[in-house]
């Protein structure tokens, strides 16, 4: 949604971005969580799954579908501390947002050396919160060099 919203608004190719996490951040298994499942959107969906993504889709009462955005945000930070807790195997945590939702999540994965970076898909909607984090853990996707290497490509 933030590459939509930038100034010159662009859109990711999920195959080449998918290179591009497991190049840069040896991301091994790349976690796309979605809010619900819309069967007009199966065709956006195979094409995640097709480009080496793992869909996760938020469960939501059939009352509410359609009526609220997908707030995948505790279902995110749930999984990555049911994996610390558990004790899976994984190097560290590559988030791409810019929600202040995941800041007390990030510090904690910084502490216990569990974070990679955090990706901004449009730095002007990245949060505050986000100011005082060292360079080291972020990035913006919306920089030339990197839309070059992971968008689509006209």
């Amino acid at each position: 949604m933030g590459t939509h919203s930038s100034q010159k608004p662009w859109k990711i190719d999920f195959f080449r971005f998918r290179i591009y996490l497991r190049e840069k951040y040896q991301v091994k298994h790349a976690y796309y969580y979605i809010g619900y499942m819309q069967d007009e959107n199966r065709s956006l969906y195979a094409k995640i799954q097709e480009a080496g993504f793992i869909l996760l889709f938020r469960k939501h009462s059939i009352k509410m579908v359609g009526q609220k955005k997908g707030n995948v945000d505790s279902d995110i930070i749930f999984d990555i501390m049911k994996k610390l807790i558990r004790k899976d195997v994984f190097d560290g945590v590559v988030l791409i947002s810019g929600d202040g939702d995941f800041r007390m999540l990030v510090d904690f994965l910084i502490e216990e050396k569990r974070f990679k970076s955090m990706l901004f898909p449009n730095k002007k909607y990245a949060s505050s919160l986000y100011r005082k984090l060292s360079p080291q853990y972020y990035n913006n996707l919306d920089k030339t060099d990197i839309r070059k290497k992971i968008g689509i490509q006209k």
